[in-house]
């Protein structure tokens, strides 16, 4: 259907009036007025000098079909009054201006830093008719009391509290611009203030001629569409037109998108919002019977990327497009039909990617996830190699191998959608026995010493390591338990140091050292509490004394699943069991990455932990 939109260049004053009279609102929908003081401070500066910025666009509001809730605009008082027109595009504008020189009361914004403030804006009379000042910094903005102030606000560097104050130092008080009564008043107590001084009366007729006048005088095209126009138009043009200025999200605008689609079961405005949290619910595995949070940080977002990286994948492989993509504009033009098509078949893949994490890979919590958005790939293969194949020995190794080459790596940190387009291709290749790259595999490489600065659970790799260690069947010291999906959400092991902190503290240990994931491990609450921070071999007789029947060469072997040399543990021989460890985690982190750590022997290696790592060198440490 085509509309006809009607464009008029329509007086500031007219729609700052119809604001302030709630005549004028916004859609439920758009996002909250974000502006801060220095972007308030362009625009008044823009209009100051009659530069053009941009239309408004506005829907007249009656249409029984479309029945948005709507609200009024920051800084105007709720009113219960139905509007005339709700505002599409523009809202950040509009709303900058009503309250900068319309409302009496104090802007609430943000500095550049985002801390919350109260503004109040003036004009330099004297820096705006300089030719050599930039009108930015002719627009002042002043606290709430209307003091500036430095030295930690002992000194006041301007004061513009009173009128008179206002005239001594020539600054115009915005907010009076719209109000004839207010203007008059102040100008003819300005007049009077400079009685004796023709230079600040000229001053102050030049200033209302070429900047009041201006204000006063602007225009802003105006785009209505009137009443008639059909909710697909709306949401389109809602999705045209807010892409500037601070951006909505990607699932809001599909979600404007998918909204002029008839949804076959309601027949009414496909609700994508409805339908996400029904597909959040199976994700998160609502109802299960053994129900974990790892995949609870999967957002709308994520899901829709997912949706597209397969759409996308199985599309090339039909032949409909030539490359597999994923990114925001990808997702953005993500067909409707294709999403109801595929959305089933992506939610089974979420299900077969927490299978592999949970039994395979023995990452069991949110917490213990290395990277939310190796989710996506992840999700997606296996919802295009289904259940059967994700259950074949052979392809669980390709998956794992890849897998921990992107955690250990590290390679999911920043922009990743072209990672995703490859692995896609690159690890169904692999399944289906064809040539690839092996771009991410072939991309890792992990240092040896890495180990070192892997200080805490906010690096992947360092999760990465964690979970490894769970895969080598830990026993917990205490009591035996193994860190496997069910003991793990009974009983929710936590990540200890094994050289207590307090210990390495006293002996001057490195903090680097006795920091790091060597020194690390998951154990129960209970058997931390027994470590404390004594000497190891004070708490392991104290393990011994408090377990019943407990002998010595279990808890040996309860320690050793652990990757810990027990002798040296217990010798508290923190030197040798550190070197030790280290050789033991490369063990582990070579054989989940199917490669060679390459610079176990390296002499950066040996200067920084006092040693070769490489299993067969014999060195004395220094």
């Amino acid at each position: 259907m085509i509309i006809s939109p009607t464009s008029l260049d329509t007086n500031l004053s007219q729609l700052l009036a119809d604001v302030s009279s709630a005549k004028i609102q916004l859609p439920e929908f758009q996002r909250s007025w974000t502006w801060d003081d220095n972007r308030i401070r362009g625009i008044i500066a823009s209009l100051s000098q009659g530069y053009p910025m941009g239309a408004i666009m506005r829907l007249q509001y009656g249409n029984p079909n479309i029945k948005f809730k709507y609200r009024t605009i920051t800084g105007v008082k709720e009113q219960n009054i139905e509007p005339e027109y709700l505002i599409l595009d523009g809202q950040q504008r509009l709303t900058s201006i009503f309250q900068a020189i319309y409302s009496n009361e104090p802007v609430k914004t943000k500095t550049d830093k985002n801390k919350d403030i109260k503004r109040y804006y003036y004009l330099s009379m004297e820096d705006c008719l300089d030719i050599d000042v930039d009108m930015f910094d002719a627009v002042i903005s002043v606290p709430e009391d209307k003091k500036i102030k430095e030295n930690f606000d002992r000194n006041v560097k301007l004061d513009l509290s009173t009128r008179v104050l206002e005239y001594q130092h020539k600054m115009f008080p915005l907010n009076i611009i719209f109000d004839s009564n207010l203007l008059m008043d102040w100008s003819d107590e300005y007049r009077d203030y400079y009685k004796d001084n023709p230079t600040a009366i000229e001053l102050n007729k030049k200033f209302r001629k070429e900047i009041i006048e201006t204000i006063k005088g602007y225009k802003l095209p105006v785009i209505t569409l009137d009443k008639t126009t059909p909710r697909e138009a709306v949401c389109k043009v809602f999705e045209n037109v807010n892409t500037g200025g601070v951006p909505l999200t990607v699932f809001e605008l599909v979600t404007a998108t998918f909204a002029t689609y008839t949804d076959p079961d309601t027949k009414e405005g496909f609700d994508l919002r409805k339908d996400w949290k029904n597909c959040k619910d199976i994700i998160q595995g609502i109802g299960d019977t053994l129900r974990t949070d790892v995949l609870d940080g999967i957002d709308e977002t994520t899901f829709l990327t997912t949706v597209t990286l397969y759409t996308s994948y199985n599309d090339k492989q039909l032949g409909k497009v030539g490359a597999v993509s994923c990114k925001k504009k990808d997702v953005l033009t993500l067909d409707y039909n294709s999403y109801r098509q595929n959305r089933n078949k992506v939610l089974e893949g979420f299900k077969l990617a927490k299978e592999f994490l949970l039994k395979y890979q023995y990452v069991f919590r949110m917490r213990d996830l290395p990277y939310t958005t190796q989710l996506i790939p992840l999700a997606a293969i296996c919802a295009y190699l289904g259940k059967s194949k994700c259950s074949d020995p052979n392809v669980i190794n390709i998956l794992t191998r890849w897998y921990w080459c992107g955690i250990l790596g590290e390679m999911y940190g920043g922009a990743n959608e072209t990672r995703y387009a490859n692995d896609i291709e690159d690890v169904i290749d692999e399944v289906y026995g064809r040539p690839n790259p092996a771009r991410t595999i072939n991309s890792a490489f992990f240092s040896a010493t890495r180990l070192l600065t892997l200080q805490t659970r906010l690096s992947a790799a360092y999760k990465g390591i964690m979970a490894l260690i769970y895969k080598e069947q830990c026993h917990d010291f205490m009591n035996d338990t193994t860190m496997d999906i069910v003991n793990s959400l009974t009983e929710a092991p936590d990540i200890h140091h094994i050289f207590p902190e307090a210990y390495c503290e006293k002996q001057g240990i490195d903090r680097l050292r006795y920091n790091s994931v060597i020194n690390k491990t998951p154990l129960l609450l209970a058997t931390n509490r027994s470590i404390g921070g004594y000497a190891p071999s004070v708490y392991l007789e104290s393990i011994l004394r408090k377990v019943d029947k407990l002998t010595e060469e279990q808890l040996k072997s309860r320690v050793e699943s652990h990757l810990i040399n027990y002798t040296a543990l217990k010798s508290n021989d923190f030197d040798t069991y550190f070197i030790d460890r280290a050789k033991k985690l490369l063990g582990i982190i070579e054989k989940a990455m199917g490669k060679t750590v390459s610079d176990k022997n390296s002499e950066n290696t040996k200067k920084q932990f006092g040693a070769s790592l490489e299993e067969n060198v014999q060195e004395n440490q220094s």
